[in-house]
C-alpha cells in the first residue's frame, strides 16, 4: 500500500487543521493506521492510531481531547482533526499503516508502510 499525507500548513495557536492520509490499494480497510510526528531535533513520537475497522482509537496523552482520528474506508482515507493547536505541535506529521488486527499502535517499528510526511507549523 502507498500512503500520501496532506493537509499540513501554517496556523496560529488555538487554530485547527485536518490532515489526510490517502492510501492506494483495495485492502486498505484491513490496515491499522497511525499518525506520528517529528519535530526538529527530536525523535519521532506517536500521536494517535485507529484500528482497521475504525472501532478502536488510541491517543498520546499530549493530544488527547484535542485531536481526533477517523477513517473512511470507502475513500481509502484516514483523517486527523487537530483542534486547539499549540506551538509544541509543530512537526512533520507522518501516517503509517500495517495490515493487522493487532494493537502495537504506538510502536513505530510495528508499521510496514509510511507516507512522506506533511509539515504542520503552529505560530504563537
Amino acid at each position: 500500500v502507498q500512503l500520501q499525507a496532506s493537509g499540513g500548513g501554517l496556523v496560529q495557536a488555538g487554530g485547527s487543521l485536518r490532515l489526510s492520509c490517502a492510501a492506494s490499494g483495495r485492502t486498505f480497510g484491513l490496515y491499522a493506521v497511525g499518525w506520528f510526528r517529528q519535530a526538529p531535533g527530536k525523535e519521532r513520537e506517536f500521536v494517535t492510531a485507529i484500528s482497521w475497522s475504525g472501532g478502536s482509537t488510541y491517543y498520546a496523552d499530549s493530544v488527547r481531547g484535542r485531536f481526533t482520528i477517523s477513517r473512511d474506508n470507502a475513500k481509502n482515507t484516514v483523517y486527523l482533526r487537530m483542534n486547539s493547536l499549540k506551538p509544541e505541535d509543530t512537526a512533520v506529521y507522518y501516517c503509517a499503516a500495517k495490515m493487522s488486527r493487532g494493537n502495537s499502535w504506538s510502536d513505530y517499528n510495528w508499521y510496514d508502510y509510511w507516507g512522506q510526511g506533511t509539515l504542520v507549523t503552529v505560530s504563537s
